[in-house]
């Protein structure tokens, strides 16, 4: 949940702000000519950007373990 989560809310504001400036349609018309809906491309566009961010978020958190486990190595107590 640590990325899911974060990742979640980043794709949300990506998709407004990407669909803020750009029409579904011309989304589509990039495709090339497969029949897709304004709402499929809403939704295959959102978990691209949830992927992105996922992907994201994990490589943070897993750098994040290495920094601290390193950290802990060097200052015994």
């Amino acid at each position: 949940m640590w990325t899911l989560w974060p990742s979640f809310l980043a794709a949300g504001l990506c998709e407004v702000i990407v669909f803020a400036s750009v029409d579904p349609i011309d989304v589509h018309s990039l495709a090339g000519s497969t029949e897709l809906s304004r709402t499929a491309v809403y939704t295959i566009a959102f978990f691209v950007f949830w992927a992105i961010a996922a992907s994201s978020s994990a490589l943070t958190l897993l750098l994040s373990h290495g920094a601290s486990a390193k950290a802990r190595a060097a200052n015994p107590r």
